[in-house]
């Protein structure tokens, strides 16, 4: 699916970058622009939007999900199918800013006994609230479990769900598909049957591998990993890691069993268990329940001094007076004559001096003008300090300069504080910014052409960079690096990135092998992948028949890759249903795609099945009718 980042999707949500990509749909952190807060958008992969099937999925888990309102539930705000641009059915729902489980998994591999016991108390706190309302998940695996940068636990990721709340089941066959099988409990693989059980099985494996930082089964495909959890037991996890507590590890045991019976019933009970085991190994902590956020109160410190003021001295001055006797001078006699001369001579001075500065304000060099210092300033900065002075005889000479932005004087011709006649040009020097080219678009034209337009501009060309690409024919030009309307200096080098064509990859052959397998790769890689699901009584459900077009050959990026995908077998032997409620019957025989038509007999209020048609073991195919008689 090619990446919607930016649009507007029903007019309400502007998508700003994709954070995840999976078989089925992507998801994208996006602006509510309506609320004007941060939202998550789960967008369906197109190929994908128009099957039924799978849109029913999508639409389950809004509802599974909106059904529920609990702190460690990721929560749904929103459901529809964008009507204005690109088509697309979406689902809308709390942004979490934090990391999957599976990330802490990679990061820190096993746990300490008290972490996972703190993690799996939320896990088990939410799918209690959804076991309670007959809700079942049906997919619980480190992926779809959430932990946000402010530690809350999450769990994500309802479109496998089941129960009343929300509608019919999926079939046994897509649920066995869709599912992880690592995590898959054995009834899921047999029967692609699940209840609240399957989910404590789910919940089970998840602790084992958080306290031993692996999981329990392992093999080269998940066929065989599906097989042994149903031939295999679980093993304890105190033969992984002796210092589990006994208590832990039976616990533990119980809730992977292979008979859904010896399990804790639901979510409910495992936590309570859980918590009696986690009260056991710290009896003095407080046990709180992290589905909660506590506030956190702010420390008060209450003032208990005062300040006292300062005091200033006093500072006392003493001041001295000193009386003097004032002696008198005698008078001096001055002669007239003496006077006379001395004024005369200051007379002849000053007209000298005043002669010779009339000279040399009006003839000599004085009468030359000063030119003031303008550098640093604009043009209009240096007519306002010119025009004063009587210059206005001003030239201006562009120039490229790295240091001084446009429109600002780099010096002037003469510079400040030389002398001109009146009418004498002055000469600015002004600064045209940093010298810069623009690069110019080169797609679609040959390299040799997108050579000759790069040496139109003081610039250099460099080397040819090919790539794959699916819109411009091999040979001719995509881009530039740097790219177009970049701006760079003179004698840089500019390199022509050339298309290859459309890339092609070599198919592998996923005849055998899981269906979903095939979906997540294949998508992945680029392609648009059909899967189509027909009854095959020698391949097991979920796995591979054919492919098109065929193993190890060549496909081009984007193109479309048909996968038949075997329902299993379309045959199922009629189960013993004698002497259960009309309830339990009815929905054994359903469980099976069996269709069932049911004749009351007797008054009695609980009835029971006394005889079925056809007969115990008979084997039908799927969709056939059954009768029962209940009385």
């Amino acid at each position: 699916m090619s990446d919607l980042s930016g649009e507007l999707i029903d007019s309400r949500y502007q998508l700003i970058r994709q954070v995840a990509n999976g078989g089925m749909a992507s998801i994208y952190e996006a602006i509510d622009t309506r609320l004007d807060r941060k939202v998550a958008v789960k967008i369906m992969h197109p190929h994908l939007a128009q099957d039924d099937v799978y849109v029913t999925r999508f639409i389950r888990e809004a509802k599974a999900a909106a059904a529920l309102s609990h702190p460690n539930i990721v929560a749904v705000q929103d459901q529809g199918w964008n009507q204005n641009g690109v088509p697309a059915v979406f689902l809308v729902m709390e942004l979490i800013e934090g990391s999957t489980l599976r990330e802490y998994f990679n990061e820190r591999g096993r746990f300490e006994i008290k972490d996972a016991l703190n993690y799996l108390t939320p896990i088990l706190s939410a799918l209690s609230a959804a076991h309670s309302i007959g809700i079942v998940h049906r997919d619980i695996k480190p992926e779809n479990i959430l932990v946000s940068h402010e530690g809350r636990v999450k769990i994500a990721d309802f479109g496998l769900a089941r129960g009343d709340v929300i509608g019919s089941t999926m079939t046994a066959e897509s649920s066995v598909i869709l599912g992880s099988v690592s995590y898959l409990s054995p009834e899921q693989v047999q029967r692609g049957i699940a209840d609240a059980r399957s989910d404590v099985y789910a919940v089970g494996i998840v602790a084992f591998e958080m306290l031993t930082g692996e999981k329990p089964f392992s093999g080269d495909t998940p066929i065989q990993i599906a097989y042994m959890h149903v031939n295999e037991d679980v093993p304890s996890v105190r033969s992984k890691r002796r210092e589990i507590p006994q208590a832990l590890d039976e616990l533990i045991s119980r809730a992977t069993n292979r008979d859904p019976d010896l399990r804790p019933r639901n979510a409910g009970e495992f936590l309570k268990d859980l918590e009696v085991i986690a009260l056991g190994l710290d009896p003095k902590k407080n046990q709180m329940r992290l589905d909660l956020d506590l506030p956190v109160e702010p420390i008060r410190v209450p003032s208990r001094t005062k300040v006292k003021p300062a005091i200033i001295p006093e500072a006392s001055v003493e001041i001295k007076e000193t009386t003097k006797q004032i002696r008198r001078r005698d008078e001096k006699k001055h002669r007239t004559s003496n006077r006379v001369r001395r004024n005369r001579k200051i007379a002849l001075l000053l007209a000298v001096a005043l002669g010779v500065g009339g000279w040399y304000t009006l003839v000599g060099p004085g009468s030359r003008i000063v030119v003031p210092s303008v550098v640093g300033g604009t043009y209009d900065d240096a007519v306002s300090a010119f025009t004063p002075l009587g210059i206005t005889n001003i030239s201006v000479v562009n120039r490229f300069d790295e240091e001084n932005s446009s429109g600002t004087i780099i010096e002037s011709i003469p510079p400040g504080g030389g002398r001109i006649e009146t009418g004498e040009k002055v000469t600015l020097i002004i600064s045209k910014g940093a010298e810069r080219y623009t690069i110019t678009s080169l797609v679609g034209l040959t390299p040799a052409a997108a050579a000759a337009s790069i040496n139109k501009s003081p610039l250099k060309v460099g080397k040819n960079i090919e790539v794959f690409n699916n819109a411009i024919p091999k040979g001719f030009v995509i881009g530039s690096k740097p790219k177009v309307g970049t701006k760079v200096k003179r004698n840089s080098v500019v390199n022509i990135i050339v298309s290859k064509g459309i890339e092609t990859f070599l198919i592998p052959s996923y005849v055998g092998l899981s269906g979903e397998q095939a979906l997540n790769e294949l998508t992945e890689s680029g392609f648009n992948v059909e899967s189509i699901y027909s009854f095959n009584e020698n391949i097991l459900a979920g796995t591979v028949i054919s492919q098109n077009p065929l193993g190890n050959s060549q496909a081009a990026k984007g193109s479309s890759i048909n996968l038949i995908v075997s329902k299993g077998t379309e045959f199922v032997f009629v189960p013993n249903v004698f002497s259960l409620d009309e309830v339990t019957s009815v929905r054994m025989l359903e469980d099976l795609d069996l269709k069932v038509i049911v004749k009351r007999v007797g008054v009695m209020t609980t009835k029971k099945t006394t005889t079925i048609s056809p007969k115990v073991g008979s084997k039908v195919k799927r969709g056939s009718t059954i009768t029962i008689t209940v009385r």
